[in-house]
């Protein structure tokens, strides 16, 4: 069984059906079948075998009134802009007693915790700077700042160095290029562009090797300097002694006098 919603056209068809029925001589149950009919509103729910009755008995009845309303009560006419009935969800169920009790207990509670609250209140949160102001910092110590400024200067300076090498071989190359362009003046523009092209090449390439090379011999110079062991050795020592005070002689006479006189 499919319930499906009752549409503006479902409910004229259900009108002019209990409307044709409502004189025949049918039993109880008929009868209750007419009313649930005729008490039906739009987008409440209908059986599907009862759109389906309805409309093989009006089509049957008026068959002979023209073609325009033998259509009006067709299956398809009235299912136009129906859906499956839906019904609405149940309503919640009463709280219980002990849910009352229990909920209006924790309203209590939480209505005391505040109250607690604006009579004592908590402590203000404070950070670890806020609280220990004098801690140590590694972020503003000697130490850690002049270790710091040390390696940015040492990227700082690698970087310049980088950046003069690279401006250095793009300026040997584009001169090379130049110069052998204004050389070969005489020669046609194939030939002279193929040998300043082939000659800022070599002069590319002997750039790089040099350069390889004295990374080379500077990384040989450091593995050797990292491999030679220092050694100290004592020339001279000398030992400074902390001159000895005399000790002074007590006077006797006088210390006794003195016991005398007390």
């Amino acid at each position: 069984m499919v319930l499906l919603t009752v549409t503006v056209k479902a409910k004229e068809a259900f009108d002019e059906y209990v409307k044709l029925q409502v004189h025949a001589d049918q039993d109880g149950d008929w009868k209750a079948r007419l009313g649930r009919l005729e008490n039906v509103d739009v987008g409440s729910s209908i059986e599907h075998s009862d759109l389906i009755e309805v409309s093989k008995y009006l089509v049957g009845q008026q068959r002979d009134a023209g073609e325009g309303i033998v259509r009006a009560w067709r299956l398809d006419e009235l299912l136009k802009g129906a859906s499956v009935y839906r019904p609405p969800p149940p309503p919640k169920p009463e709280p219980t007693p002990e849910y009352k009790a229990l909920m209006r207990r924790l309203r209590l509670e939480e209505e005391q915790r505040q109250y607690d609250r604006m009579l004592n209140p908590p402590p203000n949160k404070e950070t670890f700077t806020q609280r220990y102001p004098n801690a140590f910092d590694p972020n503003t110590s000697h130490g850690s700042t002049g270790v710091s400024n040390y390696v940015d200067d040492t990227t700082y300076q690698d970087v310049e160095r980088q950046m003069a090498l690279i401006l250095n071989v793009l300026v040997s190359i584009i001169c090379c290029a130049v110069a052998i362009w204004i050389a070969a003046r005489h020669w046609s523009v194939p030939s002279r562009l193929g040998l300043s092209m082939g000659g800022s090449l070599t002069v590319a390439v002997a750039e790089v090797a040099i350069y390889f090379g004295y990374i080379r011999r500077v990384s040989e110079a450091k593995t050797k300097e990292g491999k030679v062991v220092e050694t100290k050795e004592v020339e001279e020592t000398w030992v400074i002694e902390k001159a000895k005070k005399a000790n002074k002689p007590v006077d006797d006479g006088l210390r006794f006098r003195k016991g005398k006189h007390r």
